[in-house]
């Protein structure tokens, strides 16, 4: 039961991460409004959203699949993490009782849930013995 619910938790953060990968590739000016708003434009040039989106879905791919797991969890983890600094208002403050609901998303608060479990995955992943990494004997 361990190894397939770490499978399921690998494969549907991965499917995440691709399906972010996907809005850089073909929505980019998406992913732009995005940056916009949350990182203060940083991000806001087109063709570094698809070198981002390019990097983004190979390392989706590799989490999906359970490959290079050493490499690709602390980066699943630290894109995760970075992408909720933006937004701890509506982590910390979910219903807007501190900050005014005009100032948070309750949608964002699983977004802290997605980073736990990136740790699980970290902390579980010699455990994981449906990857490929698995398979393969790394």
């Amino acid at each position: 039961m361990k190894s397939v619910s770490l499978m399921l938790l690998r494969v549907g953060i991965g499917l995440l991460i691709l399906i972010w990968a996907i809005i850089k590739l073909a929505a980019t000016e998406a992913a732009i409004g995005v940056s916009d708003t949350y990182y203060g434009g940083i991000l806001s040039d087109p063709t570094l959203q698809i070198v981002l989106g390019a990097l983004q879905a190979t390392l989706a791919v590799a989490v999906i699949v359970g490959l290079y797991r050493r490499v690709t969890y602390p980066a699943m983890a630290a894109l995760i993490g970075i992408g909720i600094l933006p937004i701890w208002q509506s982590i910390v403050d979910p219903l807007g009782v501190i900050f005014g609901q005009d100032n948070v998303q309750i949608l964002f608060f699983p977004s802290l849930t997605v980073f736990f479990a990136t740790l699980v995955m970290l902390a579980f992943r010699d455990e994981d013995t449906l990857s490929l990494d698995a398979r393969r004997g790394a």
